[in-house]
């Protein structure tokens, strides 16, 4: 698992691969929901599929981060994964980029 604290108003994610991506978004929630002001970059580089628990977790996720005011980010996503993203219709409901040192520096 990979989350840390990039900086006082950013938390990053080194996403792994499925089932662990579950519990690694669960607390990702958790420390937002104690933090409550940050934006949270997300990197798939290490993901080849998204299940529907997964996408539901990125959707709450990225409830409470726009509820407060802030983002939610996901990079380096595979094209295979991103087509998961673009079959369900989610696509539209996130913020993709190519790699997250050109987020980070942009947040």
């Amino acid at each position: 698992m990979g989350i840390q604290d990039w900086s006082e108003n950013t938390i990053i994610v080194d996403l792994s691969r499925e089932p662990e991506m579950r519990d690694e978004l669960e607390a990702v929630m958790e420390m937002v929901r104690d933090r409550g002001d940050c934006d949270v970059v997300i990197d798939f580089s290490g993901v080849d599929i998204v299940t529907s628990s997964s996408l539901s977790r990125l959707l709450k996720l990225r409830k409470m981060l726009s509820d407060r005011g802030h983002k939610l980010v996901l990079c380096s996503v595979a094209s295979a994964t991103k087509g998961i993203f673009m079959i369900t219709g989610l696509d539209s409901n996130f913020e993709f980029a190519d790699d997250k040192s050109v987020v980070l520096a942009s947040l």
